[in-house]
């Protein structure tokens, strides 16, 4: 039986053991459905899991990667047929089945999805959990009315995989967006995918957080957290309308009512790793239509498999700007 290249994770007296292994199909978890894969990513949550410095794992070993993309070479389901582009991404995909940096992958059908129309297998990874999240929110958000004529939408924590990503299919979809970064060096770049303005965090006073301040946002995708989510609600127009996708900067939040029922706002959380497979798909779709940024290639660097261990610590120390795209074939 052919042998294949794989990145595992394994708990070992309570730290994480990362290594390549050689593996079979017959090591991968049960699925009716079974990937050639042709590229995985980096999320933050890969690098929480590879590097231990979270609590993923849901087993004690697990080829780690949270995201795939390939082509079917065998289903026991009728939804898929061999030669199929697909893609898959959260689940219990890296954590607790088998995940996306390996050659091959098998996945339960209820979990794939069908390449959409216009997009590349590269493509769909250059996305991943982290584009996927972003345009999620972005969904949620024009449920609730959010629409560009409203106003200008702010999008934290910028230069990370779900905010740029956010900023230039908002830009795409002709929203003003303004980026809130930490990084004053990455401004230009911000500017380049589609920011409008770029502020600075380091300009807050976080330390003095009013209930209600002066009201200029239509709309806020949130990666971080803590004060910065509580400044962003209160900074809030009338009807705003807030997207929660990350936990960057903490997990409190620490404000009051009065921007939710003085100029109700609303605050969606936005779980990406239970979607619904309908609203995955229409998802998906718009990623690949209406919501595609025109310089998907500038916001995603492409390693080989073999690099995949260097850019873990990168991540943790938020010194990744866009996305990393791994080449399973490279």
């Amino acid at each position: 039986m052919e042998k294949f290249k794989a990145y595992r994770l394994s708990e070992v007296e309570k730290k994480i053991k990362a290594e390549f292994v050689e593996c079979t199909l017959d090591d991968l978890d049960p699925g009716e459905v079974v990937v050639r894969v042709a590229y995985s990513d980096v999320n933050y949550k890969d690098a929480l899991a590879a590097t231990g410095k979270g609590r993923i794992l849901l087993r004690p070993s697990c080829i780690g990667g949270i995201d795939l993309s390939g082509t079917v070479t065998a289903s026991s389901d009728p939804r898929f047929s061999k030669g199929d582009a697909v893609l898959a991404t959260s689940y219990d995909i890296g954590v607790k089945h088998h995940g996306g940096y390996a050659q091959y992958a098998r996945l339960p059908a209820d979990w794939v999805v069908k390449m959409p129309q216009g997009m590349t297998l590269w493509e769909a990874m250059a996305f991943g959990t982290a584009g996927f999240t972003a345009a999620l929110g972005i969904v949620r958000m024009e449920q609730v009315g959010l629409k560009p004529a409203n106003g200008p939408v702010v999008v934290d924590g910028a230069t990370g995989g779900v905010g740029s990503i956010a900023i230039a299919a908002l830009s795409k979809l002709g929203y003003k967006v303004v980026a809130l970064t930490g990084k004053e060096s990455e401004a230009d770049w911000l500017k380049r995918i589609g920011a409008a303005e770029v502020r600075l965090r380091k300009d807050l006073d976080l330390s003095k957080i009013k209930p209600l301040d002066k009201a200029q946002w239509a709309g806020g995708v949130d990666n971080l957290g803590g004060d910065i989510l509580a400044w962003m609600a209160s900074t809030m127009q009338v009807g705003g309308v807030i997207a929660s996708v990350g936990l960057a900067a903490g997990l409190s939040l620490n404000t009051t009512v009065m921007p939710f029922i003085l100029r109700g706002v609303s605050l969606l959380g936005v779980d990406s790793v239970n979607c619904p497979m309908a609203v995955r798909q229409e998802v998906w779709r718009r990623l690949g239509t209406d919501m595609k940024p025109a310089g998907l290639k500038s916001m995603a660097k492409t390693i080989p498999f073999d690099e995949l261990p260097k850019v873990f610590d990168d991540f943790i120390n938020a010194k990744v700007t866009g996305r990393i795209v791994v080449d399973l074939n490279a």
